[in-house]
């Protein structure tokens, strides 16, 4: 701990860039890696989610990460539940190059209500095509259209905010009661972001399937500027995988994944993320560099469109390579920005570990 002044003690935390993973004494073939991971009773080719961001993910987008193995969530506040045909928008906003103008055109957009019927028909795209289906609601959003979700019966329903915890206080209306909420869903549910031990474990004892660490969308986020608000990743990784160790035993053996989510631009980042101690990674910036990515090079968060403190930006990202390219390869280039499942493969096997959870034991150093 730290003394800040008189009054006020702090710990000291790190970032993802500021440690890195130690080789054990063996290595592997990569070919001898399992990257497979299993949420409730789905299972992916490796463990990564698309976040729900209309910069990168569209139903196509979304369904075209599935059939590469993954899972991609559906923003369900977004342009395609607000529009028939959003193509239009995207377009114009690409062409806007001033940040301000950017913000204010957004605002626009996304005060068109959201339509129930779009929310079905565009998981409906999804569940058609054969690959598992999951759409994101906000806390303040989930209890008015939750019905209209479980009728599209998703495998995966996600709740994220900037900051999520179990209970919320309200001076108008009926906050979500989360516990509640989770135990008379007959689906399961991802909740977060969070970024500590006490309010992981609080959200563990929802009944929550994940738990997304960390507030989401880092590159596109002024949270930090704005509210003050931010816990670098690694320590929070390691302080909520803590919470899940304690709450394995608490419950006799109840386990929750621990889902890293944000500050994550490279294979490297991913790879760090999980030997800190997370089950899989939730990415979105180097899902915006395909060019596939509906935000054509143009990436953003919910926060960048909030109607009275916006508290995001877009980012203006090149395109690398196709979306497959981008997740598994093959690539050409060098900077963690491509075949980012080869390079998590590349890593464990480089650090001598076949699975995910032996890789979360790894030693780990201080830059």
């Amino acid at each position: 701990m730290y003394d800040i002044g008189r009054s006020k003690r702090a710990a000291k935390a790190f970032s993802l860039d500021d440690v890195e993973i130690v080789p054990s004494r063996r290595t592997r073939d990569p070919e001898l890696v399992n990257l497979s991971w299993k949420i409730d009773a789905v299972e992916f080719d490796f463990p990564l989610m698309a976040a729900p961001m209309d910069s990168v993910m569209s139903p196509e987008t979304a369904i075209a990460f599935g059939k590469l193995g993954g899972l991609g969530v559906l923003n369900l506040e977004g342009l395609w539940t607000r529009y028939d045909d959003p193509t239009p928008l995207y377009e114009e906003l690409a062409t806007i190059s001033d940040q301000v103008r950017a913000t204010r055109r957004m605002q626009e957009m996304y005060s068109e209500p959201i339509k129930p019927e779009l929310i079905a028909e565009r998981l409906a795209q999804v569940r058609e095509a054969g690959v598992p289906v999951a759409g994101s609601l906000s806390p303040q959003r989930t209890q008015e259209y939750i019905s209209v979700v479980e009728q599209a019966n998703v495998d995966f329903f996600v709740i994220r905010g900037t900051a999520v915890s179990a209970e919320h206080v309200a001076s108008s209306g009926e906050p979500l009661n989360l516990k509640k909420f989770i135990y008379n869903l007959d689906v399961p549910v991802i909740v977060g972001g969070c970024a500590s031990y006490q309010t992981a474990l609080h959200l563990m004892r929802t009944g929550a399937a994940g738990v997304l660490v960390g507030f989401g969308g880092a590159a596109s986020s002024t949270t930090r500027q704005v509210l003050g608000i931010e816990v670098p990743m690694a320590s929070a990784i390691a302080d909520v995988a803590e919470a899940r160790r304690d709450y394995l035993d608490e419950s006799g053996g109840r386990y929750v994944h621990v889902i890293a989510d944000g500050a994550m631009g490279t294979s490297g980042h991913i790879a760090r993320a999980l030997a800190c101690g997370a089950d899989a990674a939730m990415i979105g910036g180097p899902l915006a560099r395909a060019k596939e990515a509906p935000g054509k090079g143009w990436h953003w968060g919910a926060e960048a469109w909030h109607q009275t403190l916006p508290r995001g930006r877009r980012v203006h990202y090149d395109s690398v390579g196709s979306l497959e390219e981008v997740v598994v390869g093959p690539s050409s280039v060098t900077d963690g920005t491509m075949n980012l499942v080869g390079a998590l493969r590349r890593s464990m096997a480089s650090s001598g570990y076949q699975d995910v959870k032996e890789f979360q034991r790894i030693e780990l150093v201080i830059r």
